[in-house]
């Protein structure tokens, strides 16, 4: 009988759904305070932001999963995760919430997720009643590069 493992996330929102990003990609969370602008960056990338001492990409998940864009208020917040040398910072709504998931309560995501914005989905679990989007971080940080 083998036991099932639980592992940390990041509960953040986004368009008003509920997603996860595990907690050992996450370097740091922070409010969004000053983003510069760069010159031929993908559509989706905001511009760059200093933070602790290191100058991170500022990513809209918003515009990279192709949602409507919006203001950055007081809610909104910085997620800076890594995923092997790279570090992005991910702007989201808003980022308030540390979960433990069972490893059994997340599954694949369904069939008619497989398109574009898919892919970037590890899984779907059930947390607290609610439908949780768990990302692949790997996918979303993929193809990021302002060529």
């Amino acid at each position: 009988m083998t036991v099932a493992t639980a592992e940390p996330y990041v509960l953040f929102e986004l368009a008003g759904t509920a997603y996860a990003v595990p907690s050992a990609a996450v370097q740091r969370m922070e409010m969004v305070e000053q983003v510069t602008p760069v010159p031929n960056a993908p559509a989706f990338v905001d511009g760059v932001v200093f933070s602790r001492g290191q100058v991170v990409p500022a990513m809209s998940l918003r515009g990279r999963f192709g949602f409507p864009r919006r203001g950055y208020d007081a809610a909104t917040r910085l997620i800076v995760v890594a995923h092997g040398a790279r570090t992005v910072g991910l702007i989201v709504d808003s980022a308030r919430e540390f979960v433990t998931i069972p490893a059994d309560a997340v599954h694949p995501p369904p069939e008619g997720m497989a398109g574009t914005s898919g892919k970037y989905l590890g899984g779907v679990a059930t947390v607290g009643g609610r439908v949780v989007l768990i990302l692949n971080v790997a996918e979303v940080l993929g193809h990021t590069n302002a060529h």
